[in-house]
């Protein structure tokens, strides 16, 4: 069920940057094959059928309800669609578990519980478990017969996570580990079974001295192994929420998870997948909720006509529209690199778990953008969900204020939102201290196109050419800041590691290129075979999105030069910033309006 792109145009993580991508080799969800339409209604049905008539239930934490349900899931097959058929999986690919990971993210703190399961839960086992660790847990899993929990954060220790206090002393006659030290907002633990928990190696009575930070499995019922009380969340009620607390738990030796001091490899790339898992659901989660707000604004009337036909409403409904199919174009690309190197690594002799890794690891740029994008989006849809539906909004009648609380959290989940834009940067500068993203040459380029006015880069001409050409102009943004923070950083002028500021503005900049790039080659695609779509319908919905990403990009532009460009040089910075982010006029109160008409005829989201 994989789709194909050439090998030869497939960009490695970050190459998006400095590298044109081909709308040709971009897989779209129209292109969703007749198997994975088929998923997509079963796992809809059983989130509408099973999950939502319980809701009020499951917020309650009824004892055994989730449990339950989760385990009449996994008899669906769906605990397993990540996992080989040596573990009782059904091994689907990238695409198709983006999907299931979409149609679960409605299910509200159900879809916390299977992510937690599925991604966190199991990943560090089968990432980095010993073929023992495997045959024992896996299958067990994948069938949902043990439940799993991921065990990183301490009260302090949350995005410092290496500076966790929990420690483990291996026993004098090296058959066990004793483990100390408490673990606190852990999903899924009031009824785990599997606990991935990280601890620090005291390496004194290791044979080989070797000590830090490492991961451990334990098992429900461990002598010393204890919970806390359920948390009293903002959100997310539904989901189990305890504190772990470790008091001399003896674990046994063949329980070490990976390798002595090692557990950041295992906490960091675990995270990865986690984090795009996260954003698949977010994109569920958004369409959902603004298919509420759009019956509700054409169900509720004032002065005599549904608020729908309002303007100012219009403006909300479209624009929760552009962001959504803007941020489905980004993820199903990623998607789609990531299931491309799993499929190349696999063909190169790669063993099955080391292919998923890598190729998540390839890109884990890319994933703290569908993270970040996915769950800023969605906070965006339920806040202005909430406005549409006004005072009935704020009411917990109605599942509008429980949307609007339940999302907050997915800023702080996975690395919050700050983290990993500081990961996006952390990874462009590594990858070019490596020569693995060449910025040099497009660095000097875009120089002698400002100094001299060479052009540089492909002019474009065609369908959507203004388009191509503002993307490219993005990067030129870019570049044209990174460069000069990278050079004033190799000089001593400029601290990046403390100018979280300045790397946050880059970040940014980096997201609206991916994004902007991403709904470009969507709609050049759909383009080609339009079929019976209104394509007016998707070119509004792109040009409005274009004129509003140049306006922002001036902005992150503008406080980036204020903050680190000498005074003198920033006038030609500017003059610079603002010849990138020239784009055509647009009329986008009309466009937003014909968007908004096409919501309001169809009376759900339709894109």
């Amino acid at each position: 069920m994989s789709s194909v792109i050439s090998d030869s145009k497939v960009l490695k993580g970050g190459e998006f940057l400095i590298k044109e991508s081909n709308a040709a080799d971009l897989f779209i969800p129209e292109e969703f094959n007749e198997e994975q339409q088929m998923i997509r209604e079963t796992v809809r049905s059983f989130v509408e059928q099973e999950i939502h008539p319980v809701t009020d239930r499951i917020e309650k934490l009824e004892e055994g309800l989730v449990p339950s349900l989760m385990k009449q899931f996994a008899d669906l097959g769906f605990f397993g669609t990540h996992m080989s058929e040596e573990y009782g999986g059904s091994h689907l690919d990238f695409i198709t578990n983006t999907l299931i990971g979409e149609e679960i993210g409605p299910s509200g703190s159900f879809s916390v519980s299977y992510n937690a399961h599925t991604g966190i839960g199991m990943l560090p086992l089968l990432y980095y478990g010993t073929d023992a660790q495997k045959d024992k847990y896996l299958p067990r899993l994948v069938s949902g017969e043990l439940k799993a929990s991921y065990c990183l954060t301490e009260p302090s220790s949350g995005s410092d996570a290496l500076s966790a206090r929990s420690t483990a002393v291996l026993s004098d006659d090296g058959s066990h580990y004793l483990l100390n030290g408490q673990k606190m907002w852990i999903t899924n633990a009031g009824f785990a079974d599997i606990f991935t928990v990280f601890a620090q190696v005291d390496g004194r009575n290791q044979k080989d001295g070797k000590s830090g930070f490492t991961a451990f499995i334990l098992e429900k019922g461990m002598a010393g192994l204890t919970l806390g009380e359920e948390e009293k969340k903002l959100g997310i009620k539904g989901s189990s929420t305890r504190m772990v607390f470790m008091e001399n738990v003896e674990v046994p030796a063949a329980n070490l998870l990976g390798e002595i001091g090692k557990g950041h490899l295992i906490a960091f790339n675990v995270l990865n997948t986690g984090r795009f898992k996260l954003g698949a659901s977010c994109l569920g989660g958004c369409k959902k909720v603004m298919s509420i707000g759009l019956k509700y604004a054409l169900e509720r009337e004032q002065f005599d006509v549904p608020i729908a036909t309002f303007g100012a409403i219009k403006h909300k409904l479209a624009e929760q529209a552009i962001r959504i199919f803007t941020i489905e174009s980004a993820i199903y690309r990623t998607a789609q690199l990531i299931q491309h190197a799993e499929n190349e690594l696999s063909d190169s002799g790669t063993s099955f778990d080391m292919a998923k890794r890598q190729a998540a690891e390839e890109y884990a740029l890319e994933c703290s953008i569908i993270k970040i994008i996915g769950s800023e989006v969605l906070d965006y849809i339920v806040d202005e969900t909430v406005q549409i539906h006004g005072g009935m909004g704020y009411s917990e009648e109605g599942h509008v204020a429980r949307a609007y609380r339940d999302s907050r959290i997915n800023r702080i989940f996975e690395g919050t939102n700050e983290i990993n834009r500081m990961v996006i940067m952390s990874s462009v500068l590594k990858s070019a201290m490596k020569g693995e993203i060449d910025l040099m040459t497009p660095g000097m380029a875009v120089q002698n196109e400002l100094m001299n006015n060479v052009p540089y880069g492909e002019l474009y001409v065609g369908a959507y050419a203004e388009e191509k050409s503002q993307v490219a102009n993005f990067k030129k943004v870019l570049i044209m800041l990174l460069g000069t923070a990278a050079q004033q950083a190799m000089g001593g002028k400029l601290n990046l590691k403390t100018e979280q500021e300045i790397l946050m503005n880059l970040a940014d900049i980096i997201i609206e290129v991916f994004n902007a790039e991403s709904l470009v080659m969507r709609i050049e695609k759909l383009a080609q075979n339009p079929g019976d779509r209104d394509m007016k319908l998707y070119e509004a919905m792109l040009r409005t999105y274009m004129h509003d990403a140049s306006s922002r990009v001036v902005r992150f532009g503008t406080d980036a030069i204020a903050s680190f460009v000498d005074p003198a040089m920033q006038p030609g910075f500017i003059s610079g910033l603002r010849k990138y982010t020239k784009y055509p006029l647009q009329n986008i109160k009309e466009n937003r309006r014909f968007i908004a008409d096409a919501l309001i005829e169809k009376r759900e989201y339709c894109f």
